[in-house]
């Protein structure tokens, strides 16, 4: 019967198959309609609780073991957890952590009474972290640690928290370099700390008591309040202590008031006011101001009172029709006030003070300007020895080249004019209080070549009224009109160049290239340069016949990726005088100053008569960003050496060491300029936000006085949290040549600094 003998027919095989798939789709569908649905995924707002037990007594809920709660951003874990579901309070204990993402938060407590829905508690026995903005920069040290704190009982609500007896600190919690403990502080994360009788301590030290101190804690703070102090002494002033205020007036306005009490000298007093008035508008503005007592004497007396003020104020604005308007007002109440309240050299060595404001447009090719001008020139610290140049007003209307026909033979047409009221106040010459003086100089300009040779010609007429005129016996009354023709004629011959294989550490290719070029230039017309008054450059416009001849070698590289830049540039060049007394103006024995020679050189070199200048040459060298080094100089042929050098070199060794030297020097005659002879240097080591230890050197040495005229060092130290900074300077101006001052800082990360040596002064 084979196998289906002992089974049945092929029929019933396929019943007893069916029966059985009918039997367990039955027992598949009955476990499938038992098994629960899944659950629906956390919405915002709903709270996520896991513990190893859970008991509901009526709506409190009793978590017990690794208890986890989440609600949005916020977590919070502990031993054992009371949770009432209608009111939303919480009761933590043992080994409390609560953690908001969002914010920063990160605390730690044996205890905790918290309310979930309104984000209100009380923590016991906290420490913890609490993120902080960092705010810094060039000026403020930063840090990325955040803000720890510890206290007995913290209150929490919503973003505010309150901190009894405790303190704060940003420094590593193990051995924290500083600490501020106060009875109570508020901190805001993200808005702002403030502590009310606060000790500061560093290393256990108490430093610094402060009744109420707040800091913001936003990324671009803008609160009133109290400065830092400023604490320091100073051989010239005594103790130094000083406080400001910020006002935050409003929204597009602010204001910094403050003091400075100089025990040996007197108070000083000081204001900044900054505003936007409107989205296009802007300016600042300065006074500083010294009621000076004179300074201490070895036999007891007081010095010359040094009395003083200065002020200063920048601003621009847009106007309807695309006007532009500057103003930089500057004031100085005498040169001995500046050279002895001053704290660095190049403002004790700046004599002038200069006041401009003007509105401009520009159209195509012109543009049209109005401007008021008054240029202060001291000449000594003695009271009235200055030089005032008034420009009030003068209106402008000029044009860059601008084509005016083309073909082969183009034509350019170029514009100057002018038309203002001046005047000139010094001891013993004074003009008028308002001067008329026009001055119209159009030119016509065209270029042609010959081959590979260049040629610009350029044709111009000049004609200068005065309303006031020097004469043997001074300042008379009488008009001066000065009526000039110009030729002259720019030639450029073709370049000579060459490339080259390069070394690698210079690039892939090395570019030499030769440019000669010459101007000839003619001027007549100028037969009374001498009774035009000075006011500025248009009034030593002179007659000459010259020409320029120059010669440039220049080094471009190229890199793998065909970026080219230029490593080297040599210039030499020099001025023929076909008329040695330039057109009569020269006057033998005194300094003397053209157009012909401050056009070439600002050192004046005009004495006598000479057919030639001095042969001028400037020369730069940057092989990479690192090293950069220039150099320019006089050689005067009449006088057989160099009248003028000056020399200035960076190096930047590394990330964290920079060298700059420098050498300038002087040897002409005293006639035409004071000799000099100078020797500047610089030393980096380190940066302002470097951890560990950052020096910086700068020095100006005076070969001829074999003195240093102005000395600097400053020492930093940075901890992860702080830095500590001690300056000594020298400062040899003015009346006290053997000026020195010492100034410290204290710099907290991202809070701020405190002392006399603010950040903005450093040398690195």
């Amino acid at each position: 019967m084979g196998i289906f003998s002992s089974i049945g027919t092929p029929l019933r095989v396929l019943r007893l198959c069916f029966c059985f798939f009918l039997l367990l789709g039955g027992v598949w569908g009955q476990d499938a309609q038992q098994l629960p649905p899944p659950p629906a995924p956390a919405q915002p707002g709903d709270l996520e609780i896991v513990a190893d037990t859970q008991e509901t007594i009526g709506s409190l809920r009793l978590l017990r073991g690794s208890v986890e709660l989440r609600l949005n951003a916020t977590v919070l874990t502990a031993e054992e957890v009371d949770y009432n579901e209608e009111t939303g309070e919480t009761e933590a204990r043992g080994n409390v952590h609560y953690f908001n993402r969002e914010s920063k938060e990160d605390l730690y407590a044996e205890k905790v009474s918290y309310n979930a829905r309104t984000e209100q508690g009380t923590f016991y026995t906290v420490h913890g972290t609490v993120a902080s903005a960092s705010q810094g920069g060039v000026r403020i040290l930063t840090t990325d640690n955040p803000f720890y704190l510890e206290g007995k009982v913290v209150t929490k609500a919503k973003n505010h928290y309150w901190v009894h007896d405790g303190f704060v600190t940003n420094c590593e919690t193990a051995s924290p370099w500083w600490t501020l403990r106060a009875p109570r502080t508020r901190i805001i994360p993200g808005e702002s700390a403030t502590v009310h009788r606060g000790v500061f301590r560093l290393r256990g030290a108490p430093i610094f008591y402060f009744p109420y101190f707040k800091k913001s804690l936003e990324k671009l703070p803008r609160n009133s309040g109290f400065l830092t102090p400023n604490i320091g002494n100073s051989s010239r002033f005594g103790f130094v202590l000083g406080q400001s205020y910020f006002w935050a007036i409003n929204r597009s306005y602010d204001a910094t008031i403050g003091g400075t009490l100089y025990t040996d000298r007197g108070i000083a007093s000081q204001i900044g006011f900054r505003g936007r008035p409107t989205e296009s508008s802007h300016f600042d503005a300065f006074f500083f101001g010294v009621k000076d007592r004179g300074r201490p004497q070895a036999d007891g007396t007081r010095g010359p009172k040094q009395s003083g003020r200065s002020f200063s104020m920048r601003g621009a604005a847009w106007f309807p029709g695309g006007f532009r308007g500057v103003a930089q007002i500057n004031y100085l109440s005498s040169l001995d006030f500046r050279q002895e309240f001053t704290q660095t050299f190049e403002e004790a060595a700046t004599s002038q003070v200069r006041s401009i404001g003007f509105v401009s447009k520009n159209l195509s090719t012109f543009s049209m300007n109005v401007s008021l001008l008054r240029d202060e020139n001291f000449q000594s610290i003695t009271p009235g020895d200055k030089v005032v140049i008034r420009n009030l007003p003068n209106m402008e209307f000029n044009s860059h080249a601008r084509q005016i026909a083309a073909g082969p033979v183009p034509v350019w047409f170029s514009l100057d004019s002018s038309f203002g009221l001046v005047s000139r106040t010094q001891p013993e010459f004074q003009t008028r209080r308002f001067v008329q003086r026009g001055d119209f100089y159009p030119r016509i300009s065209t270029k042609f070549a010959l081959g590979d040779f260049h040629f610009t010609p350029t044709f111009g007429a000049r004609q200068t009224s005065y309303g006031q005129s020097r004469a043997e016996g001074g300042l008379v009354g009488q008009n001066l009109y000065r009526n000039t023709k110009e030729f002259s004629l720019d030639f450029v011959p073709p370049a000579l160049e060459r490339i080259y294989s390069g070394p690698k550490w210079l690039g892939e290719k090395v570019k030499h290239v030769i440019e000669p070029r010459a101007t000839y230039r003619y001027v007549d017309g100028v037969e009374n340069f001498g009774r035009v008054i000075r006011f500025d450059e248009r009034d030593i416009f002179n007659s000459t016949n010259e020409l320029d001849i120059g010669i440039t070698n220049r080094v471009y590289t190229k890199d793998q990726s065909g970026r080219v830049r230029e490593v080297f540039a040599l210039e030499v060049w020099q001025r023929r005088y076909f008329d040695p007394d330039f057109g009569g103006a020269l006057i033998p024995g005194v300094r003397n100053v053209f157009q012909s020679t401050i056009s070439l050189s600002p050192f004046a070199f005009a004495d006598q008569a000479r057919n030639y200048s001095p042969i001028v040459t400037s020369m730069r060298v940057q092989p990479n960003w690192r090293y950069r080094l220039e150099w320019r100089n006089d050689y005067d042929p009449l006088r057989g050496k160099l009248v003028n050098s000056s020399v200035n070199t960076d190096m930047r060794v590394s990330d964290l060491l920079g060298l700059s030297f420098g050498h300038n020097a002087v040897r002409t005659p005293t006639a035409l300029s004071a000799p000099s002879n100078q020797f500047s240097a610089g030393v980096r080591i380190g940066d302002f936000n470097r951890r560990g230890w950052n020096a910086a050197v700068s020095t100006i040495y005076d070969y001829r006085q074999s003195i240093f005229i102005y000395n600097t060092s400053q020492v930093t130290y940075n901890t992860d949290c702080c830095g500590f900074s001690v300056e000594w300077s020298g400062l040899a101006v003015g009346r006290n040549p053997n000026g020195n001052l010492f100034r410290i800082s204290l710099s907290i990360a991202n809070v701020g600094s405190f002392g006399t040596l603010r950040p903005q002064e450093r040398l690195f």
